[in-house]
């Protein structure tokens, strides 16, 4: 049974407008338990919206979505919440900078669960807290009770993926999850990421604009034209795949050059 599955699955905004737009156009894909998808496109290509109705922020006008045999399709994205985590391009997205770091992590630790009226953090959920922010190696397991707002970018997005990953998500989103981090941490979050997704085998689907990241992580590459999935690529051809490759392939099979020169330069 695959872990997330999409089926012909079609979108347009702006429908009999000036400016509608058909971006998905009947894609369909599977992710098995463990996979971790690098999806790229240009501009309008429809990665973002993919993305986006895997997540319940859009619906789609047909076509199916299961998370581990559910049928979510209607569901919104508060519902799928807890079947889904997900890290934004924006750091500040994701945390809430007048919390802590503990009161951050209870936060994600408890969604989608029953809250009473108290509030308060169990020495068991604080030793859970200290293990997990432990994986990271940036001392933060140390600083449970300072403010997220005084963390740098790339600690306050580290800290987003464990809170992501907390509860093992079905799937694991990872939105252009580097792209506003400076060329240091990029890399470093992006490790951090795979271990993290190594070590509890989650099932992953990031999108990114960056052609190297997309070829250098994950088990599997798919690149989108036009609403459509142009490339899709694993195995030992995702492992020897190269720039220049990827470039050529995308060619081959669409008829057109690759025109996002974010990507190319990144």
């Amino acid at each position: 049974m695959s872990m997330l599955s999409v089926e012909n699955v079609d979108k347009t905004f702006d429908v009999g407008t000036p400016l509608e737009f058909h971006v998905l156009r009947g894609v369909s894909m599977n992710l098995q338990k463990g996979d971790y998808v690098s999806v790229i496109g240009g501009n309008g290509a429809g990665k973002s919206t993919l993305m986006n109705i895997v997540a319940g922020t859009h619906l789609p006008d047909s076509g199916k979505i299961t998370i581990d045999g559910k049928n979510v399709t209607k569901l919104p994205e508060y519902k799928r919440a807890a079947f889904l985590g997900r890290v934004f391009q924006n750091p500040l997205v994701g945390t809430a900078a007048s919390m802590n770091i503990e009161e951050n992590l209870a936060l994600a630790y408890r969604r989608g669960k029953r809250r009473g009226f108290r509030w308060y953090i169990t020495n068991k959920e604080r030793a859970l807290y200290r293990t997990r922010l432990a994986d990271l190696e940036l001392g933060l397991e140390n600083r449970l009770t300072e403010k997220v707002g005084l963390l740098s970018g790339g600690q306050r997005q580290a800290l987003a993926l464990i809170m992501a990953t907390l509860q093992e998500p079905r799937v694991l989103l990872l939105d252009e999850h580097t792209a506003a981090l400076d060329p240091k941490t990029a890399p470093r979050v992006l490790e951090i990421g795979n271990k993290i997704i190594e070590k509890y085998n989650l099932t992953t689907m990031m999108v990114t604009h960056n052609m190297k990241d997309a070829i250098r992580n994950g088990n599997r590459l798919i690149m989108m034209k036009e609403g459509q999935i142009a490339v899709d690529i694993s195995g030992e051809e995702k492992k020897n795949m190269t720039v220049e490759n990827l470039i050529a392939k995308f060619k081959q099979v669409s008829d057109e050059e690759f025109d996002d020169d974010s990507a190319l330069l990144s």
